[in-house]
């Protein structure tokens, strides 16, 4: 999938929704408790009830990896019913990986060959070599971190050096490194104001905002600052839809959250003349 055909999935669904499946198992509804495979059924449930507002979906691997083989086996086994089921759907595998090159070649090929994600976060801090790798796959996507959420983001983030901070040389070094549509940059939702500036060393590229609901992201300060002509944005909301409700009707209320973010986006979208 390239910038544009993503560009059509959000002018079809008239969302630039992304569905973090952070999918903790301490979170997930006591009536799916007795289920063999909790984790996978809870995802399967939260995908139904929102793939007609949602435009990609993001699974953290932390939330699988901590599981062991199970959860590992209830990752693959979202991804592989996504692709099934609703095959336009952007998959990104909130990874962050990045490690010399011949390991960040072996992430790659666990990401983008043996599971048919579309997309993996990736961190720059080693550099050119550590993230080619995973450039190397046609129609896949890098999503290179560049300005965080977190608080200590300030550690390292907005060092300056000769009037340049550190993110924005992220930015301004590893554009070279892709093109438009095979690198994407992470943004966090609570830098937005910050986005205006961003969108002057990478005018085109699209951006993954999360920060979305539970951290308190802007939705309209991230569209009024980070919109394209062609979109460019994915912003991701994780907590805030899918542990909405943690009763039997969980996938309902996350149906309505979705629905209630994809209304606000279509707004944004019309008001740009995208749609």
């Amino acid at each position: 999938m390239n910038h544009l055909q993503l560009f059509e999935e959000i002018v079809k669904k008239r969302s630039f929704l992304c569905v973090g499946l952070d999918s903790e198992i301490d979170k997930i509804p006591l009536s799916l408790k007795q289920n063999d495979n909790q984790v996978f059924e809870f995802n399967r449930r939260i995908i139904d009830a929102t793939a007609q507002y949602a435009v990609a979906y993001k699974p953290n691997v932390a939330f699988y990896e901590s599981e062991g083989s199970k959860g590992w086996l209830s990752l693959e086994s979202t991804v592989k019913y996504i692709k099934e089921k609703y095959p336009d759907i952007f998959i990104i595998a909130d990874a962050k990986r990045g490690d010399i090159g011949n390991t960040s070649k072996m992430y790659a090929k666990a990401f983008l060959e043996n599971m048919p994600f579309d997309a993996v976060t990736v961190a720059p801090y080693m550099g050119e070599d550590s993230v080619t790798p995973f450039l190397s796959y046609s129609g896949k996507w890098v999503v290179l971190l560049a300005l965080t959420s977190n608080k200590g983001a300030d550690d390292f983030q907005y060092h300056n050096e000769d009037g340049i901070r550190l993110f924005e040389r992220v930015l301004s070094v590893s554009r070279k490194w892709g093109t438009i549509d095979n690198l994407m940059y992470v943004v966090g939702a609570t830098r937005a104001s910050i986005i205006r500036e961003i969108r002057q060393i990478v005018p085109e590229h699209f951006l993954l905002v999360p920060g979305l609901g539970a951290q308190g992201g802007s939705l309209s300060e991230v569209a009024k600052y980070g919109l394209t002509n062609k979109c460019g944005l994915l912003v991701n909301s994780s907590r805030a839809i899918i542990f909405a409700d943690n009763s039997e009707n969980f996938d309902k209320v996350a149906a309505e959250k979705a629905r209630e973010v994809q209304q606000e986006m279509e707004g944004y979208l019309r008001d740009r003349n995208l749609i």
